[in-house]
């Protein structure tokens, strides 16, 4: 789908509230995986400010969109971002008191992000939007479509949370993207924007993950650490379908929808809010 009108799609917000119970949660919740309950860890911790970064960048550009259909998914976009940001604010705090530095990792993020408002333009700031919501939906769609990256979950709150939030990435994949378009946006910024933020992305994990498995005395255990290690490179995140899909946004010409979610979605909405879903009992 390489067309400049936006996919009718309707993106709303869902009013849906999640609960940590004191001691519902293993220390290593997923799966009882050493690095990966990290790295899910340090990535919660920069939805808060990443999500307000995202709606600050999409609605500076809100009066320049003239398509009604795209005007109607922003405002679902936002309202979709404002309460992702909330929900993983209440998971940080959990797990800020389980021992993971949450706190510290949001404050960073805080900092990067304010850098990169004071000395990039708004443009740039939107084709970053653009781009990281690329990354999101794409890891949103694995855990929706691999099982394996299910597995990892459990069946805790956290999974109940994940899936949601993965639900309604998938739902407004395109909404950055297609504003950074209608008002503009070139192709050039867009690939080179995706460029710069894939390094300090995938840096940022590393380097934060170090630091956060430095303060967990079972790292200390070698045996552990190496067999969690060695998991990575198995992890169904990191497939080579998923990094073509990543790698797929550098071509010019590249839409979101190139990939067809639409029964994806259906099958998902249905599980989690149709009459016998799974997080009906969440909705308010």
């Amino acid at each position: 789908m390489n067309t400049t009108d936006p996919i009718k799609r309707v993106v709303r917000a869902r009013r849906i509230q999640f609960a940590y119970p004191t001691g519902a949660l293993d220390r290593h919740y997923v799966d009882g995986d050493l690095v990966m309950s990290h790295v899910i860890a340090y990535l919660s911790s920069t939805f808060p400010e990443g999500e307000d970064f995202f709606v600050r960048s999409v609605r500076r550009f809100a009066g320049d969109i003239t398509d009604q259909e795209l005007k109607s998914q922003v405002q679902g976009f936002i309202g979709q971002e404002v309460t992702h940001g909330r929900e993983h604010r209440a998971l940080n705090e959990r797990l800020q008191h389980m021992g993971y530095p949450t706190r510290r990792a949001d404050r960073a993020t805080r900092r990067i992000l304010t850098r990169y408002e004071r000395f990039l333009s708004p443009m740039t700031c939107l084709a970053i939007t653009a781009a990281l919501e690329h990354f999101t939906a794409v890891f949103a769609e694995t855990l929706l479509s691999d099982e394996r990256a299910q597995a990892l979950l459990g069946s805790n709150e956290v999974r109940s949370m994940l899936l949601w939030h993965a639900v309604e990435e998938s739902e407004h994949r395109a909404v950055a993207f297609d504003v950074y378009r209608a008002v503009g946006g070139t192709e050039r910024r867009r690939i080179w924007a995706m460029r710069g933020i894939s390094a300090s992305f995938f840096t940022g994990i590393v380097i934060n993950t170090t630091l956060s498995l430095l303060g967990d005395r079972t790292s200390y255990n070698l045996i552990r650490l190496v067999r969690s290690l060695a998991a990575i490179p198995h992890s169904p995140f990191l497939a080579r379908t998923v990094q073509r899909r990543v790698g797929a946004y550098n071509k010019r010409g590249f839409h979101p929808d190139d990939t067809d979610n639409t029964a994806l979605l259906e099958y998902w909405t249905t599980a989690l809010f149709g009459e016998k879903g799974t997080l009906v009992d969440h909705l308010r």
